[in-house]
């Protein structure tokens, strides 16, 4: 049996999706922000929490869904955060 063919039709809109395929976008609201950085008590012993749990889930998530490394992971977050020009920084990859 030989390949269905098709036919386009509307070359204008069908580029444009193609281009938008390569399209990202972020949404990061104003909650995620407040609560990227560690607000509990530090512990007596040991290293202080510098960042949330929310922002190790965040760069956990986006490592798997871009299949990073954890450095390149570092770097992909600070710049988005850097596009964006919100005032955050991404954890450290040894602390992810």
């Amino acid at each position: 049996m030989s390949k269905p063919r098709y036919k386009t039709t509307h070359w204008k809109q069908y580029n444009q999706a193609l281009i938008n395929r390569g399209s990202l976008t972020f949404w990061i609201d104003e909650d995620a922000i407040a609560k990227w950085k560690a607000k509990v008590e530090q512990p007596k012993k040991g290293r202080p929490r510098v960042f949330s749990n929310l922002a190790i889930t965040t760069a956990l998530m986006v490592k798997r869904i871009f299949s990073m490394p954890l450095r390149a992971l570092q770097g992909f977050i600070n710049s988005v955060f850097k596009l964006g020009d919100i005032p955050l920084s991404c954890p450290h990859y040894t602390c992810i």
